[in-house]
């Protein structure tokens, strides 16, 4: 069995100029879920293969962290997993120089690949980085529009955030030689997996333990981020909390106390019904994994367990 966590923190990045490679280990020790790599791992081992998928796992963890170390620079974010982000305790050019070169880094472990696999997982690979950078995209004109649909949300997320664990489960099987069938039920899983994941994370950064969750809680509310949340109490909220609601989203920062405004649109999100719609939401994306699964012969019983795992976490 592959001890994914051994190989990723026995990665070298003493090289030079260490000001370039620094930042990568430091991001790469941050620990996380693993989520990505340990998908790839898990399809590969439904058919014989987990040795085999190793160096798409690694591929695939280097870029996921490669568009954390960038967001957490778009977002401004202050804080990564309970430690300061790459732009905080270094600086803005280093977070973009540094998470250009883990990309390059992820490319360089897929060299690894036997020559008849690699088109094919470059392909997909390639597919999945467009999408994300096209989710990204999507999320930030979002944030300069005053209405988002809750399908238009969905789709965002979709590319953003699911189809990377869509490619992982699917690049998994493909190098462990699965059908196709069964390599496109488990990207439709990944995929559902991966909108009832963010749907959940939406719901923590407003709802969670700061303690548990490694970030400030509220930070979508304090950014007047179009998450489901917001997008569903728009649609349901009364008069008098569409105008509460409006009021808090015009007032500029630095002119409010913070945990008032997260206090007031928590209390609207959970008024309205947003909270238990939004959990809904997330409850029926997971059921719709589980039925893509239900149609692969093979033991699924590891990314069940993840699933449910996922779906039920408080960080």
């Amino acid at each position: 069995m592959v001890d994914l966590e051994q190989v990723i923190q026995s990665l070298d990045w003493h090289q030079e100029p260490q000001g370039l490679y620094s930042p990568i280990e430091y991001t790469l020790a941050g620990g996380g879920k693993r989520l990505r790599p340990r998908l790839a791992l898990m399809a590969a081992k439904m058919y014989g293969g987990e040795d085999l998928a190793l160096p798409v796992a690694l591929a695939l963890e280097i870029f996921h962290n490669f568009t954390l170390l960038h967001d957490d620079l778009m977002d401004k974010a202050p804080t990564r997993r309970g430690r300061p982000t790459v732009y905080v305790r270094w600086n803005e050019n280093t977070a973009i120089l540094s998470g250009d070169q883990m990309l390059i880094e992820a490319y360089k472990q897929l060299e690894a690949l036997p020559p008849k696999q690699l088109p094919h997982i470059l392909h997909i690979f390639n597919k999945m980085a467009t999408e994300i950078c096209k989710g990204q995209q999507l999320d930030m004109e979002f944030e300069q529009r005053e209405h988002v649909s809750a399908e238009e949300y969905m789709d965002m997320i979709r590319l953003k955030t699911s189809v990377l664990l869509g490619t992982a489960l699917e690049a998994g099987a493909y190098i462990a030689g699965a059908s196709d069938a069964d390599q496109h039920n488990l990207r439709e899983a990944g995929i559902q997996l991966g909108l009832a994941f963010q749907i959940q994370d939406d719901i923590l950064d407003t709802f969670g333990d700061v303690a548990t969750f490694g970030k400030p809680i509220g930070g979508d509310i304090l950014n007047n981020k179009k998450t489901l949340l917001l997008i569903t109490a728009l649609t349901l909220a009364d008069e008098e909390q569409l105008t509460t609601l409006n009021t808090w989203l015009s007032a500029q920062q630095g002119t409010f106390n913070p945990q008032e405004k997260i206090d007031a649109v928590r209390s609207i999100y959970e008024a309205t019904g947003a909270k238990k719609l939004c959990e809904n939401r997330m409850h029926f994306c997971t059921k719709a994994a589980l039925a893509a699964l239900d149609k692969i012969p093979a033991d699924t019983t590891e990314i069940r367990k993840l699933a449910d795992k996922l779906t039920n976490r408080e960080k």
